[in-house]
């Protein structure tokens, strides 16, 4: 079985071979590793791992009585976001509408496909989904732009998987 995160301790001896790059005045985007799999037995979700291989946040499904939302955690298991089904009325919508408008974000390219990016309202690349190598689409990367709030990006992509993927992680695997 292939790795999932990226830790990985080198073989005695080997160099790295990545060339040396002179200082930017740029950072770099934060790079994770989203694995669909919650490291709970008996339990959906995802881990996430930072460029180092550390956990970074998980995702778990605790079967709730609701089932109507998730939780996304830091890597100490504190809440960063929750991601709750909303159910939609006729006269909810319109009583909603315009009001308390915050920041817009649009996805544009395949969830299904772990190959998409989400622009903000300025329309500026701000996080970018792609798959990993060659390890399937349960395992993908996340790359969010410097100045972006890493748990909002993982909140994006939890909110993509509960629109998209079957089985999502608010439904049982049963249904």
């Amino acid at each position: 079985m292939a790795k999932v995160h990226p830790n990985m301790v080198p073989a005695p001896g080997a160099v790295d071979q990545a060339p040396c790059a002179p200082a930017s005045s740029t950072e770099e985007p934060t790079t994770l590793t989203v694995w669909r799999k919650s490291l709970l037995f008996d339990c959906k979700g995802f881990t996430v791992f930072d460029a180092k291989g550390n956990l970074a946040y998980r995702v778990d499904s605790y079967a709730s009585e609701s089932g109507d939302e998730v939780v996304l955690m830091d890597a100490a298991g504190r809440p960063a976001f929750t991601v709750r089904r909303k159910r939609f009325s006729l006269q909810g919508e319109q009583a909603c509408a315009g009001a308390g408008a915050g920041p817009s974000y649009e996805v544009e390219g395949s969830y299904a496909q772990r190959s998409c990016v989400v622009y903000d309202g300025q329309r500026r690349a701000v996080a970018e989904i792609r798959p990993k190598e060659v390890v399937g689409t349960d395992v993908f990367r996340l790359a969010v732009q410097p100045g972006v709030d890493v748990s909002l990006a993982m909140a994006v992509v939890v909110a993509l998987e509960q629109m998209f993927a079957r089985p999502s992680l608010l439904r049982s695997w049963s249904t």
